[in-house]
């Protein structure tokens, strides 16, 4: 898929398939949710905003109120390709979603997701 086709994509119509791979690992909606605003700067009233209205992947990163320096923390392979080696910085922040929702349902420990 082009990237200009995963920027399109709606945040709350992939929203749902992140929840249910966390729940379906005994992870919660609030422990989703915290990773997403932890990573954005987002509110929860702000995240619950957006998926609800149907914004993009692009607008949903380039409108974060303050994306957290600590994401470039995040290492490992997501779909065989390392997300630190990303160069593109939205698709490297789509990426960085997934890999946090992995860590999620693999019962990472929150503080260890969130690079505490």
């Amino acid at each position: 898929m082009k990237l200009e086709r995963v920027y399109a994509l709606k945040f709350g119509g992939v929203y749902p398939h992140y929840l249910a791979k966390a729940e379906a690992k005994g992870r919660t909606k609030a422990e989703l949710d915290e990773i997403l605003r932890w990573l954005t700067g987002y509110s929860q009233k702000q995240l619950e905003k957006l998926i609800a209205d149907g914004t993009d992947y692009e607008t949903f990163f380039a409108k974060a109120p303050k994306l957290n320096p600590a994401r470039s923390l995040i290492t490992g392979v997501i779909c065989g390709v390392r997300v630190e080696e990303i160069e593109e910085p939205t698709y490297q922040l789509i990426r960085y979603v997934d890999k946090l929702v992995d860590e999620l349902a693999k019962g990472k420990a929150m503080e260890k997701i969130l690079r505490h």
